[in-house]
């Protein structure tokens, strides 16, 4: 994601004729990278749900998007909401990454901080409590919501 972001920042100017905002290269550059993961979690959920379940499904009647939206996405659903909760946890403290296209976002506070005060230790401790602040709700939510649909249970 780095190199992605490098380049996004520093090279497509080159391209297109015009800098791009540090908040717009990041914007677009974790859009992409996510976007990438989350589909590809949402592709394989999809196909791990077996063949049978949509041909039952058409042989009911229902149309192809019937049979997506009722049968096929609530079981892959199930399946995929592990690695998508790890996705948006990875992608929160990824935004760290930012920083390296001078945009002003946590880690780049601390670094600012330290070089005025000359002390690291306290302030990188604050950062990385304020990142667990953000992702342990998260984790919370994903671990309730997968209690709550079974999911991760051998019948799946």
């Amino acid at each position: 994601m780095l190199v992605q972001l490098v380049l996004i920042f520093y090279g497509l100017p080159q391209i297109i004729g015009f800098r791009l905002e540090p908040f717009t290269a990041a914007f677009l550059t974790f859009g992409i990278n996510s976007g990438a993961y989350t589909s590809e979690i949402v592709r394989g959920g999809v196909q791990s749900i077996d063949r049978g379940q949509m041909e039952a499904a058409r042989s009911l009647g229902m149309t192809y998007l019937q049979a997506m939206w009722y049968i096929i996405l609530p079981q892959a659903f199930r399946r995929i909401l592990p690695p998508l909760g790890n996705e948006f946890i990875i992608l929160l403290k990824d935004t760290a990454l930012a920083s390296t296209v001078t945009m002003q976002e946590l880690m780049r506070t601390g670094q600012i901080h330290v070089a005025r005060t000359g002390q690291p230790f306290p302030i990188y401790i604050m950062v990385a409590l304020i990142y667990l602040a953000m992702t342990l709700p998260l984790s919370l939510v994903v671990r309730n919501l997968e209690r709550r649909m079974g999911a991760g249970d051998k019948g799946i």
